[in-house]
């Protein structure tokens, strides 16, 4: 149980799967702006009451920018690099952000629905022809936001190993050394120059090529630095979440002897798609750092000019001043005001594109495989472990 006066370490331990540290709980109810130890960078801020994360989230007194290159308190040993998009504040960031994001708006995500559909058709073509059991992480969850995203950005699917590479190194397995992600990072970033050359050279109609010219015709709005940056941010976290998502969700639906009742039910999906963002957690409860530019009042707590802010999602999301009984997935919970996608200036780019490769997605497999189930005990299924990001390293299934 903390106090205001205890400064405990941050992250909180759990068992790497989707449980919630329970110290959450614990904080939201007697200490909702807690100071912690961070394995590097020293000692922040820990927010965990809904109100008071959107409050941060929205506060452009909480910076961003601060955190780049500099020996912040922070969960990795690596520091955030510039030219991340999420790692700008207004007015670079609202620049930057605004020449993508018709591509990830709600229509832009519509638009590339039919060639979606086409993809997860292929896919569960593969999973019937394979029959079970089959790795479904291996097999669907992986390679369906790895096409999308290569086929809209314009990589070329057989480099995705570049950026598989990238993400285990960055956000996968802690054991990594910072000089193994610096190198992986270079290495993407050569080729995404060397694809942005290129596409400069010969457009084609992908979003690179888009970006190439955008920043050809206008220079100060997007530096040769960040158009290969940004490059690199869209295509790692176009896949890294959306891949976890779609494992987590189908292990979830199955364990808790959901998925026939979802599959009998399909016109439910979208509200039940809505509980399963705010209830299986996708990444840790690592958050990324926020630097107060001056004394700001959190929950009446004073954060001082320089001092870290972490605002947690994950926690947020089980308020119960929010969520009645936030413990229990209730594919029937409405409204739903999670925070899966973040909220206020950095909310996630790609979230309208990430809601609809997860409808079609889950919608075809409940459709097509209504009697699926694990292949393994619950107890034997291999998780990600010391990864930003969780999820089954396999789940193995059949039907």
């Amino acid at each position: 149980m903390s106090t205001p006066d205890e400064v405990p370490a941050f992250p909180f331990p759990d068992d790497g799967r989707l449980a919630i540290p329970e110290q959450f709980a614990d904080l939201r109810a007697r200490c909702p702006v807690q100071r912690v130890e961070l394995p590097f960078g020293g000692q922040g801020w820990l927010v965990s009451r809904h109100a008071d994360v959107k409050a941060v989230l929205g506060d452009p007194r909480f910076s961003r920018a601060a955190t780049v290159d500099a020996d912040v308190p922070r969960t990795t040993p690596w520091r955030t690099q510039a030219g991340n998009l999420m790692a700008m504040d207004p007015p670079e960031h609202t620049r930057t952000r605004r020449l993508v994001a018709p591509v990830f708006s709600r229509r832009g995500a519509e638009r590339l629905r039919p060639r979606t559909e086409e993809i997860v058709g292929e896919l569960i073509a593969g999973l019937r022809r394979a029959g079970g059991p089959v790795d479904f992480v291996e097999a669907f969850a992986m390679p369906l936001p790895v096409t999308v995203i290569c086929e809209l950005l314009g990589v070329p699917a057989d480099r995705w190993h570049l950026f598989r590479d990238f993400s285990e190194k960055v956000f996968g397995d802690a054991s990594g050394s910072a000089e193994e992600a610096e190198r992986a990072a270079a290495e993407l970033d050569t080729f995404l120059a060397g694809l942005v050359a290129q596409r400069r050279a010969e457009p084609r109609d992908d979003l690179l090529s888009e970006m190439v010219a955008a920043r050809d015709a206008d220079g100060a709005r997007l530096s040769e630095e960040e158009l290969v940056t940004l490059g690199v941010t869209i295509l790692v976290s176009g896949h890294e979440t959306t891949a976890a998502a779609v494992g987590n969700y189908v292990y979830t639906l199955l364990t808790q002897g959901l998925w026939r009742d979802l599959a009998a039910r399909p016109e439910q999906l979208d509200t039940a798609l809505e509980e399963l963002l705010r209830a299986v957690p996708i990444g840790g409860a690592e958050t990324m750092p926020r630097m107060a530019t001056e004394d700001v009042t959190v929950a009446g707590t004073v954060v001082r000019e320089g001092e870290a802010v972490f605002p947690v999602m994950l926690s947020a999301n089980f308020d119960e001043s929010v969520f009645a009984e936030p413990d229990k997935l209730d594919l029937h919970r409405s409204p739903n005001p999670h925070l899966a996608f973040g909220f206020g200036p950095h909310v996630c780019l790609g979230a309208q594109l990430a809601l609809m490769e997860l409808r079609v997605a889950l919608g075809r497999l409940l459709a097509e495989f209504p009697t699926l189930r694990l292949a393994v005990d619950e107890a034997d299924v291999p998780w990600r472990t010391g990864s930003m990001v969780r999820g089954p390293r396999r789940l193995m299934v059949t039907w």
